[in-house]
């Protein structure tokens, strides 16, 4: 059970980037490369649907291994 518990302690961070993916899709595509460009770019359509889809697959594939490691320990 301890570590469960670990994992879902290490994995809050990694929830909070999702969400934060899912709801600002365009700081999310320019996290860490915005020093690169001069004016402000713009990201395309496409680039945030797919942000936004990833992310939404993430947070339910691991909220999926969360509860097979859950079951699996009781």
């Amino acid at each position: 059970m301890a570590e469960f518990i670990v994992c879902f302690i290490i994995s809050i961070p990694l929830y909070l980037i999702l969400i934060w993916q899912v709801f600002n899709p365009e700081d999310a595509v320019l996290w860490g490369k915005r020093w690169m460009y001069k004016d402000q770019p713009e990201v395309s359509d496409e680039a945030i649907k797919y942000v936004k889809i990833m992310s939404i697959v993430a947070i339910f594939v691991l909220t999926f291994i969360f509860v097979v490691f859950l079951i699996k320990l009781i």
